[in-house]
């Protein structure tokens, strides 16, 4: 085996990190992008139909046809029923999902590296989407998913944060177009797989959702010349892996502390799949034209609304570093970020407030949208962004598996508090919502002014990516 063939890296190093081809960035992006827009449609097609099918479908009319349903209903759920039983078994769902990549990153990191790593989890996932196409299937099909995203999810987002040195500012607008990949497809996902499965058959859209869970994994094969090295360990190669710094462990302390955090703050945007679903399926006026829309076309709405404000932050901060020389980092666009979470939370509880006795019109929750949207721009790629720069380069996807354990704590509280749409009312319901993202805010600007700098240091201007 030559040098160049054990470190590919060099070779990287001179070539890809110099590729300014798809918007200023490496070609590597587009292709990891491309691959996360398939994965994504894939799982926002779930999140979109899961509360719902379960609700209107598979709990009152096929729940006896579940294998194992009656018994995790009585030992995990306390016997829980309806409306209650879906949100506690999507609140499971969607927070397993983002426990099981700290696992992936470990698989990947130590074993099997990224790519052969990514690859297993997608066909698993496909799997996983299919098996959604029976009843009798279903806790095999969340199982099957669970794994398959675990898998998948940090080994895809760690290759982005290594297209790019460190203190390359590029990263952070990297992850950006990363997640307007993503609002893409969330975009998409309500039309196709949410229509086909509220107005054909729900294990149409699930069955959809697999095919194109297929094509995402036929793409990450393509993608391989411009990715960057895998990490998987090269036999017959003495290279001593370094040592965890003092300075590692610090970072690797802010990543855990900042975990309950960015739960905490997520927890409004987590509820959108839950039980904002079934409240605008119960509340909304969704009738136009004597045609009553999908009411998984309000997650359509949320999604072209946060492509846009991603669109429109990135142009912002653009325009601002070019006129000023610098702009916020990572930390300060996420205080910024909290704050029109905040604002988006309290267009909720002034819906419910002004109800009265007719249905919900769309203006007050398109605000919400539009305020939460903003929010999301500034947090929850900026967060990625931040948690790759953190993170130390021997242990890169294990850090990016534990940034979603974020999402774990988020959706297992999400889990039981979506319960409590029920039993609460909905201003108390909502306003709660508004108390977390405020604890969210509080927390990043102490974060940023007690511990970043010391941390983080001074990132660089836009430095050419040579």
């Amino acid at each position: 085996m030559t040098v160049a063939e054990a470190t590919p890296e060099l070779d990287f190093e001179t070539r890809d990190r110099a590729d300014r081809a798809f918007f200023g960035h490496p070609k590597g992006l587009a292709y990891l992008s491309a691959v996360e827009w398939c994965e994504r449609f894939s799982y926002y097609s779930m999140q979109n139909l899961l509360v719902l099918y379960m609700v209107n479908y598979l709990l009152p009319e096929r729940f006896g046809q579940v294998i194992g349903l009656g018994w995790l209903q009585q030992v995990r759920y306390g016997g829980a029923e309806g409306q209650p039983l879906a949100s506690a078994i999507f609140g499971d769902y969607t927070s397993l999902v983002y426990l099981t990549p700290i696992i992936g990153g470990l698989l990947a990191d130590r074993w099997l590296g990224r790519r052969a790593t990514l690859i297993a989890g997608g066909i698993v996932m496909a799997i996983g989407h299919f098996l959604m196409a029976f009843e009798g299937s279903f806790i095999f099909a969340l199982l099957t998913l669970i794994v398959g995203v675990g898998l998948f999810k940090g080994n895809i987002a760690s290759q982005v944060g290594e297209l790019y040195k460190d203190g390359d500012l590029r990263r952070a607008m990297a992850f950006q177009i990363f997640y307007i990949a993503i609002q893409m497809s969330v975009i998409v996902a309500p039309f196709v797989t949410g229509t086909l499965g509220e107005k054909v058959g729900w294990h149409y859209g699930f069955g959809t959702a697999g095919i194109v869970m297929v094509l995402g994994v036929v793409t990450y094969l393509a993608a391989g010349p411009y990715l960057p090295p895998d990490n998987r360990p090269v036999k017959n190669v003495s290279t001593p892996r370094d040592k965890l710094t003092r300075n590692d462990w610090m970072r690797i302390a802010a990543v855990l502390v900042l975990v309950p955090i960015m739960a905490i703050a997520l927890l409004t945007n987590q509820e959108i799949f839950n039980a904002y679903l079934v409240w605008a399926d119960e509340q909304f006026q969704l009738t136009f034209f004597d045609y009553r829309i999908p009411t998984t076309w309000m997650t359509a709405i949320d999604a072209a609304l946060s492509f846009s404000m991603l669109l429109a932050v990135v142009a912002f901060w653009k325009w601002y570093s070019d006129r000023k020389g610098t702009e916020p980092d990572e930390l300060g666009k996420m205080v910024i970020g909290s704050v029109f979470t905040v604002i988006g939370g309290l267009c909720l509880v002034i819906a419910a407030a002004t109800q009265g006795d007719a249905k919900i019109g769309l203006f007050w929750p398109v605000m919400f949208h539009l305020f939460n949207s903003i929010g999301f721009a500034h947090i929850l790629p900026v967060s990625l962004a931040l948690f790759t720069r953190l993170a130390p380069r021997q242990i890169n996807a294990t850090v990016v598996g534990i940034y979603y354990l974020a999402f774990f704590l988020a959706n297992q509280i999400i889990g039981h508090v979506g319960g409590w749409y029920s039993t609460w009312d909905t201003v108390s319901f909502w306003l709660f919502h508004v108390a977390t993202s405020a604890v969210g805010l509080v927390a990043f600007l102490a974060f940023k002014l007690l511990l970043a700098k010391r941390l983080m240091g001074e990132a660089t201007a836009s430095a050419p990516a040579a």
